[in-house]
């Protein structure tokens, strides 16, 4: 059931690198929908959001019900200075975390899928519910980026 998942999560590890290609640092900055966070910042959120995902993953893969601490993605944007980072270098993190955790997955029983951690926020969470969770979370923030793409002039 979630082998699947998997090879969803790892096929997908270079789709923030491919969905920035050929952007400027004008075009990272830039907020074509006022009120919204920029392409730089999306991608970094996307970078940290995988990072702590793949903690996530690997304690509940290793403890016994850990506990899953939530983030605030505003205070992260705004507080650890998301438009000073480099978001193609963020691209090539999410991807290398991406390769590293897709090893991870693809060594566990299928019946790690079902072990659970719990989300201070949402409670109880299998790994399989939380591998599925990062996979729709790159897809609706890449929506996001081509949209931005589009409005800028630049579509993929």
């Amino acid at each position: 059931m979630s082998r699947p998942s998997v090879e969803a999560y790892a096929s997908e590890a270079g789709r923030v690198s491919a969905a920035i290609r050929g952007l400027e640092a004008a075009d990272f900055a830039a907020v074509p929908v006022a009120g919204t966070w920029s392409i730089g910042q999306i991608v970094i959120h996307l970078m940290d959001s995988d990072l702590i995902g793949a903690d996530r993953m690997k304690r509940i893969i290793a403890e016994e019900n850990p506990m899953l601490i939530g983030f605030d993605e505003t205070a992260f944007a705004k507080k650890l200075s998301y438009e000073k980072q480099d978001p193609v270098m963020a691209g090539e993190i999410f991807r290398m975390n991406r390769e590293l955790m897709a090893v991870v997955l693809r060594g566990v029983e299928e019946g790690a899928f079902a072990r659970v951690g719990t989300h201070n926020e949402r409670g109880r969470v299998t790994l399989g519910e939380m591998l599925d969770l990062y996979v729709h979370h790159l897809n609706h923030h890449v929506g996001f980026i081509r949209h931005k793409r589009q409005l800028l002039g630049k579509p993929l």
